[in-house]
């Protein structure tokens, strides 16, 4: 699936995208993705399943994503209330990052980025529907 950015202010780059445990054919491919916006933003221009439930505010980890090595370890470390954040995202690893807190760069053209299979608020949501559903 390839979708387009409606706006490039400059330079861009393309992102390749796919859910946790998914197989390459359910890879999305983002391409003229402006350089400079976060990770989180890219994903919501391109309708990138990617929720941000507090509006980049860095109070939830509900866009949390897994980042390939080679571009992680090129990132300046988290802030302490990132890993804070970080600490309770579903499905963590040693490349996890808040899509908030992340800015495209040139380097990251073609990235892969890994969606988890389910954020805070849908775990919790599910949680919840249990205890509803059978209490």
């Amino acid at each position: 699936m390839y979708c387009y950015s409606t706006q490039n202010n400059g330079e861009s780059i393309t992102l390749r995208w796919i859910k946790d445990g998914d197989d390459e054919s359910k890879m999305m491919v983002t391409q003229n993705v402006p350089i400079g916006i976060s990770i989180l933003e890219a994903a919501h221009r391109n309708d990138i399943e990617l929720e941000g439930a507090c509006e980049s505010s860095l109070a939830c980890s509900t866009c949390h994503v897994i980042l390939e090595d080679p571009i992680y370890d090129q990132l300046e470390e988290p802030s302490d209330d990132e890993y804070d954040l970080l600490d309770v995202a579903f499905g963590l690893t040693e490349t996890s990052r808040l899509g908030c807190q992340i800015t495209t760069a040139a380097q990251m053209d073609n990235m892969l980025i890994t969606l988890p299979k389910a954020t805070g608020i849908s775990m919790l949501m599910m949680d919840l529907s249990r205890i509803i559903i059978d209490p």
